[in-house]
């Protein structure tokens, strides 16, 4: 077994669901990436545009604002950094300011130039499955007889063919299923059940569960959780994640995460706690 690679998340953004207006400004943002780091985070997510459900879109001056001091800082302390971006141009400049990883929740479907702005880089690739911006995918859950799993291996897969025919290297992708983006919360269980199906696509997964609205409706006695209350049940997923073989964890509370892990290793029989780590690396994917 191998442990997953922890991405901590820094929302450069004033309405995001969890933390959004926490480190809207460029030193608090670079604080808190710094503290990820120091929790264990093996790279850092650093986003301008809020993808919850219902939220409109930053301008993309307001998005390069948000996102590119933020990234040239945490770069020149050692970070690895991957942008969460589904623009082009914030892309090449986030690559351009020393940015190693480009995650795209759309998969390239929302700005298919960003393909080629990877393809030219060299950058690390994460595709995630969408079909639809923030204010309308809950208009599409409908994945009809074929159901959740079957739907979005199949529309990944299709994503994964038009990212190798931009010339993108398809040992620099990542997959992510996308959970919560236009899923009901009975549709995140299905696909993290089916997660041997996502992998028959040949690529490495990564998960992005924490602190979603899925955990809150679980725990819901009459009322759901709050957002700062589904951390409990998400250590347990990160667990059991990772026990899955998981190759890399997006999460808010780096530190509860790197905890669960250290769990899973000793009871594993490595008292090393970092033996054995695939996936992200310096670079690249392994």
């Amino acid at each position: 077994m191998t442990r997953p690679r922890v991405m901590g998340i820094v929302n450069v953004t004033p309405d995001s669901f969890s933390d959004g207006g926490l480190y809207a400004d460029a030193d608090r943002a670079v604080e808190h990436g710094r503290q990820l780091l120091a929790d264990g985070a093996n790279l850092l997510d650093i986003g301008g545009e809020s993808t919850r459900p219902g939220a409109t879109r930053p301008l993309v001056n307001e998005e390069l604002d948000r996102v590119v001091p933020v990234i040239t800082r945490l770069v020149a302390e050692g970070a690895v950094v991957s942008v969460d971006t589904m623009r082009a141009s914030v892309a090449a400049a986030a690559l351009e300011a020393g940015a190693q990883i480009v995650n795209d929740v759309s998969g390239g479907l929302a700005d298919p130039g960003i393909l080629e702005v990877v393809a030219a880089s060299g950058a690390t690739y994460v595709a995630m499955h969408w079909r639809a911006h923030a204010t309308t995918m809950q208009d599409f859950t409908d994945y009809g007889p074929d159901g959740v799993v079957e739907c979005v291996r199949r529309e990944l897969g299709a994503r994964l063919d038009a990212i190798v025919a931009a010339g993108i290297d398809p040992e620099r992708v990542l997959l992510d299923p996308g959970l919560g983006f236009a899923k009901l919360p009975e549709h995140n269980w299905e696909l993290l059940r089916g997660l041997e199906s996502l992998e028959s696509l040949g690529r490495p997964l990564l998960i992005g569960a924490s602190r979603k609205s899925f955990l809150g409706s679980l725990l819901a006695d009459g009322t759901p959780r709050e957002v700062g209350e589904r951390e409990f049940a998400h250590v347990a997923l990160v667990a059991l994640l990772a026990q899955r073989g998981v190759d890399c964890l997006r999460v808010h509370d780096v530190r509860a995460t790197c905890d669960a892990l250290a769990v899973v290793d000793a009871l594993a029989g490595d008292g090393s706690g970092v033996s054995g780590v695939g996936g992200i690396r310096q670079g690249g994917v392994s």
